[in-house]
């Protein structure tokens, strides 16, 4: 499917889903959010990716929803606006497959609430994330009051977001907001050399772990225990477990196939 505000690229079992309004940062609107979504669901329907990484064009990731739609939204479609956003970012954090945010620049208010729906960020020293929407007078509306105190901590999520104020990669990483920082000229480089690695895993076992993290982190601890012990047998229904043990007893790479059957 072809795309106007995005880029979806193929390498192997890797997929490269690139923001690309450029000449307004990345800046969200209707469109770019049902291309996004349209295009999350074109990369679930191909059974060969294994890893989705997000980035963007230019300078940004995304540095927030494009001010021209917010200023024209009355209550109901800023509602419906928000919504859309919200399906867009939960159908990509049930995908069965790790999705990484890359975020090479700008990420603010969507922009930041998208990477972090992602299972985890890799930022560029250069990169700056915040949930600004304040400054406008509104909140957060795709999730990020939420992800961001489930990221950082209640008190860390009231304090950006009632403030407003960006916050450069570092103090994301020292918070937990971002899992890894490099530098720019080698940020893309190093992201996909992890997904890559990612990629040579069993996707039965890459979906368990994603499911039972995600899963076990809203309930109790011998809930969520018992979500892993059912996850783990399930893996044991997939060719790759014999695969991976009987590799590993003949001292060999494993070839995953991915199979359930």
């Amino acid at each position: 499917m072809s795309y106007k505000t995005i880029k979806l690229e193929v390498s192997e079992a890797i997929a490269t889903l690139t923001f690309n309004r450029p000449e307004v940062l990345n800046a969200l609107n209707p469109e770019m959010i049902s291309e996004f979504h349209s295009a999350l669901e074109d990369v679930q329907e191909m059974p060969e990716l294994k890893v989705l990484v997000l980035t963007g064009a230019g300078k940004a990731f995304v540095a927030g929803a494009d001010i021209r739609i917010l200023q024209g939204l009355d209550p109901l479609g800023a509602k419906q606006f928000a919504q859309k956003g919200q399906a867009a970012l939960f159908a990509m954090e049930a995908m069965d497959i790790p999705v990484i945010a890359c975020v090479n620049g700008f990420a603010l208010g969507g922009g930041c609430e998208i990477a972090m729906a992602c299972d985890f960020i890799y930022a560029s020293e250069e990169a700056q994330l915040g949930q600004p929407e304040i400054n406008l007078g509104v909140i957060p509306g795709f999730g990020g009051t939420q992800r961001l105190a489930r990221l950082v901590g209640k008190a860390r999520a009231k304090e950006l977001c009632m403030s407003g104020r960006m916050i450069p990669a570092r103090e994301a990483f020292a918070i937990g907001l971002v899992t890894r920082i490099f530098p720019a000229e080698t940020l893309m480089d190093e992201t996909l050399k992890i997904a890559k690695t990612i990629a040579e895993k069993g996707r039965v076992a890459l979906r368990a772990v994603k499911h039972v993290i995600d899963n076990g982190l809203d309930v109790d601890l011998k809930t969520g225990c018992a979500l892993e012990a059912d996850a783990f047998s399930v893996c044991f229904a997939s060719p790759d477990q014999k695969e991976g043990t009987t590799a590993f007893l003949e001292k060999r790479a494993p070839k995953f196939t991915g199979r359930l059957e």
